[in-house]
């Protein structure tokens, strides 16, 4: 995906993240924290299933990118860790307060860097919708909460 500016409203406060020289991150990727370095959704390793892959992300989750980092870079970059933010969505209704966390890629094996789904459970969430979508709708308003800044969900 390409960079995308996804923040809408409110207070960001973001961190100053390290990365790896290899690791490839746009402006609006959803990003987690391995050991002490941002990486972007689809870097996480598989782990089975759809629900085990959210949960570990959302067990880890720092933030939304909003700088980039191409291969090669190894300046830090900046991260939002609370704020509303306009994801893409699979085709849904969504309530004020649903519980929404990273999407699965169609091939089940990897997350969306920049991509929300619905979710059953607090511990595989990353936000909760902030504008209700009650037609079926292709993007939502998102609160989202940073695991390892805020606590989380």
């Amino acid at each position: 995906m390409t960079d995308k500016m996804r923040w809408r409203y409110g207070d960001t406060n973001p961190v100053i993240a390290a990365v790896d020289s290899a690791t490839v991150i746009e402006i609006g990727d959803l990003v987690y924290l391995d050991t002490d370095d941002a990486k972007p959704a689809s870097s996480q390793a598989d782990q089975g299933t759809e629900t085990g892959n959210q949960s570990l992300f959302a067990d880890n989750f720092l933030g939304v990118a909003m700088q980039r980092t191409r291969a090669g870079d190894t300046d830090p970059i900046r991260v939002a860790t609370t704020g509303v933010f306009e994801f893409d969505c699979p085709g849904s209704t969504y309530e004020l307060g649903d519980l929404v966390g990273v999407d699965e890629a169609a091939g089940g094996t990897a997350l969306e860097d920049q991509q929300i789904a619905k979710v059953a459970a607090a511990d595989q969430a990353i936000a909760r919708v902030a504008r209700r979508a009650p037609v079926a709708a292709t993007n939502v308003l998102v609160d989202i909460r940073s695991t390892v800044m805020t606590g989380g969900i």
